[in-house]
């Protein structure tokens, strides 16, 4: 299966663009967060990304909560917050929000650790883990150089070793990768993202 992943989007419109002329050659879309900024614009965010041909899958960021991305994803679109799908023969798992809780103050849709790891503990097994916080010290670190990834979602990985892990949130990391046992994970960011998962 080739899959198209992206993060981060924040309502920019040449990125959408790109990404909505690469999705033609997809046959599945993942979207790992921030579609929109500090809680405004998201049905704009979606309306740039409308002419998407292939099946979406979405995890809202800290940037809009889940009932909000619900209320705005385009029809057909599969959200996902401490839930699971299965399409085309892969299974997926999806994980929103800001975790830790960031510092960005109220506007902010973000996750303790200890409600990350109870959402997280319902997942037995996934091919892809799509989260838009990355884990503890992998793909993780700002411009100050300062881990901030979350270790319910480093301790999920461990225990279900997805194939594949897709992360955001963390600009500063993106387009890096990292290893948690056998597990890659990616930091997508908002361009085109490309994978081939066999199924």
């Amino acid at each position: 299966m080739k899959i198209l992943a992206f993060s981060d989007l924040h309502l920019a419109r040449a990125r959408a663009a790109a990404l909505v002329e690469a999705s033609h050659e997809a046959d599945l879309v993942i979207g790992a967060g921030d579609f929109c900024n500090m809680r405004q614009g998201l049905d704009e965010a979606m309306g740039l990304l409308a002419g998407m041909t292939a099946p979406l899958v979405m995890i809202p960021g800290n940037a809009e909560s889940i009932e909000e991305l619900r209320a705005a994803a385009p029809e057909g679109a599969h959200v996902l917050h401490g839930e699971a799908i299965e399409i085309g023969g892969l299974h997926l798992f999806g994980l929103g929000g800001g975790v830790p809780v960031t510092p960005f103050g109220p506007w902010s849709w973000d996750l303790t650790e200890a409600a990350a790891a109870g959402l997280l503990a319902t997942c037995a097994q996934a091919d892809i883990l799509i989260t838009h916080s990355p884990p503890k010290g992998v793909v993780d670190v700002t411009s100050d150089g300062v881990s901030v990834g979350s270790t319910a979602i480093r301790d999920a990985i461990a225990r279900i070793q997805p194939e594949l892990t897709l992360c955001g949130h963390i600009h500063d990391s993106w387009g890096r990768e990292g290893q948690i046992g056998s597990t890659r994970v990616v930091n997508l960011g908002p361009t085109p993202n490309w994978f081939e998962i066999g199924k």
